[in-house]
């Protein structure tokens, strides 16, 4: 067998509903999106999440739902948000930070649950908790191991970031021995706190050091077996850009009612709907998807506006490379 690396390109199709059920978290990452002034700070009721579940499902098409926070697994009802999406017919995941409260391994199944994902920045304490929270790599490894052993199959997320980009490789060993199945590597954005500390500490990393550092962290988890996923980040010369806000069904649903479409977005007022009375209704004024229809050299128009820095430009001014979409994925795995 071979690894066998490929850009997934937009599904015609395809749903994929990120749903935040709640925005509180029993940690402060230096790193979390969550900004409460667009968020709120509601915890969505359990009439609401299956009310809401059902507004998404849309029949004879594939339907992705990840439930998020905050930390989801803070919500009293998400065994049956679970429950129910899966009645609904929906691809069910839960992204974690790994403490599962409200003992949820037992209250939900590998039946309704298809994956569960837990975040790690760090190959150990060391790097992982100066980022996410004293304690935090140690108790979220013990539910790793007690989520695989009770039959879920396991994916973790690590956010790459100036703080621990030379040590993702050192994750695939720890990977390989939890068991893991698949491994999200994403790229730290300004957003929320990020944003706030931008201007303290550089934290987001440059073309050459992701370009030399994450094919090949993802070529060796695939080599132990695991399934990687990574965003494209950088077009190569003559790859062609696409939005997925113009060509794929992506929903960032927040408890206040708001849905984005694209994550970069988040920050700011210019969601394209908002959930009213239990209704999807079009976003009146200025919104995202007017942005999305822009055609610049620089490739995504939102990562020209809010993080201008991640481009590059010649003597002449031009761009030196395209920013993809940062919904566009690179996938590698055994064939």
């Amino acid at each position: 067998m071979k690894n066998v690396l490929k850009t997934v390109s937009f599904k015609p199709g395809e749903r994929n509903v990120f749903f935040h059920i709640l925005t509180a978290c029993n940690l402060s990452c230096s790193h979390c999106y969550i900004n409460p002034d667009q968020h709120g700070t509601k915890t969505l009721s359990k009439d609401q999440i299956e009310d809401w579940l059902t507004l998404f499902a849309v029949p004879k098409k594939k339907s992705n739902v990840i439930f998020l926070g905050g930390e989801p697994t803070m919500h009293p009802d998400l065994s049956y948000a679970i429950r129910k999406a899966k009645e609904l017919g929906y691809f069910v995941t839960v992204d974690s930070n790994g403490y599962l409260f409200h003992d949820l391994l037992n209250k939900t199944s590998p039946n309704y649950l298809d994956f569960l994902s837990f975040s790690l920045d760090g190959p150990d304490s060391e790097v992982n908790d100066p980022i996410r929270g004293e304690g935090v790599f140690d108790i979220c490894v013990a539910n790793i191991k007690r989520a695989v052993q009770s039959g879920y199959n396991v994916s973790v997320i690590y956010t790459v970031s100036s703080k621990n980009i030379n040590q993702l490789e050192k994750m695939v060993p720890l990977l390989k021995k939890l068991d893991v199945k698949k491994f999200f590597i994403q790229v730290i954005g300004l957003r929320g706190v990020s944003r706030k500390s931008a201007d303290k500490e550089k934290i987001q990393v440059s073309r050459e050091q992701w370009l030399k550092v994450v094919p090949k962290a993802a070529e060796m988890a695939a080599e132990s077996g695991i399934h990687v996923t990574y965003p494209k980040v950088f077009l190569e010369r003559g790859e062609q850009f696409e939005c997925a806000g113009n060509v794929a069904e992506n929903f960032f649903i927040f408890p206040n009612g708001r849905v984005y479409q694209c994550p970069l977005c988040e920050d700011h007022p210019i969601h394209s709907y908002q959930i009213v009375d239990n209704r999807l209704e079009k976003t009146d004024g200025l919104t995202e998807d007017q942005f999305f229809q822009l055609k610049i050299e620089e490739g995504c128009v939102m990562n020209k506006l809010l993080q201008p820095d991640t481009i590059e430009y010649d003597e002449q001014g031009k761009a030196v490379y395209q920013i993809s979409c940062c919904l566009l994925k690179q996938e590698i795995g055994r064939n």
